[in-house]
């Protein structure tokens, strides 16, 4: 049975943690560990998460807590990988939720016998702060993703974008990024699993509701010279240069799209 490892990372998110913890409370599948790295919150949210682990009812669900001062985010993604025991790491922060119970059912039975993929990916729904449908993500994930697939925009979502666990604890997170990590990480995860010979799995069916406006929203001038940065690493000056005026244009399209 393969064993999922959900890494949730919150701080002061105590408005929007319980449906996340919910969520994956509400699981079928029984393989699971929920892995909930807080960064020492001043609000409440250790002691909802604590809460969580001591009344939980869920068969076979393993409840991480741990609440510490951490260097950002992707800090905390890193510990919470090395902490992680399943065959694949999955992050879903604080708003974040399944779209349903059977969601790591569906992951799980799509998986080939005998052959686990290096990444398993899916759609994405957003929604608000109460957890009410918005709209799809505007990026789709293509049939066939490969490293190069990002050239085009971070095409999947980073938490639809599960990970083998052994791959993901080789290829951590660069802390030199503080907004736009997630884009380099998930590139070099598949360019490992590249060089590895393993295949990626698209999984057609929406696999999170991700709450609208996170990090990277908030800081969206820094995460976008941080992702010319990590393009420019990737695919080079020339190809970097060319994609970013076709994201300029199919901007001002989407612009002129909605006020029509």
């Amino acid at each position: 049975m393969i064993k999922f490892s959900i890494i949730t990372c919150t701080y002061n998110a105590a408005s929007f943690l319980q449906r996340t913890l919910d969520s994956v409370e509400d699981q079928t599948w029984m393989a699971v560990e929920h892995i909930i790295m807080d960064g020492a919150s001043t609000d409440g949210t250790a002691d909802m998460a604590r809460r969580y682990k001591r009344e939980s009812k869920a068969e076979g669900h393993d409840i991480v807590v741990v609440s510490e001062r951490d260097r950002g985010l992707y800090d905390a993604m890193n510990k919470g990988i090395d902490m992680a025991t399943g065959n694949y790491v999955l992050f879903l922060n604080a708003g974040d939720t399944l779209p349903s119970e059977d969601t790591l059912d569906i992951v799980a039975s799509s998986v080939p016998d005998g052959n686990l993929p290096a990444v398993i990916y899916g759609d994405t729904d957003i929604v608000d702060n109460e957890g009410r449908f918005l709209r799809h993500r505007r990026l789709s994930p293509p049939d066939e993703l490969t490293w190069r697939s990002f050239r085009y925009g971070m095409l999947v979502c980073h938490q639809t974008f599960y990970v083998r666990t052994d791959l993901a604890r080789t290829t951590p997170y660069d802390l030199n990024y503080r907004f736009s990590a997630d884009i380099d990480w998930c590139i070099r995860i598949m360019k490992k699993a590249a060089r590895k010979g393993l295949p990626l799995l698209r999984v057609p069916e929406v696999l999170v509701n991700y709450l609208d406006g996170g990090m990277t929203s908030k800081n969206h001038r820094a995460s976008l010279l941080e992702r010319f940065y990590i393009m420019r690493s990737h695919y080079g000056l020339a190809v970097t240069l060319v994609m970013h005026v076709w994201f300029v244009i199919r901007g001002l399209k989407g612009k002129l799209g909605k006020r029509r």
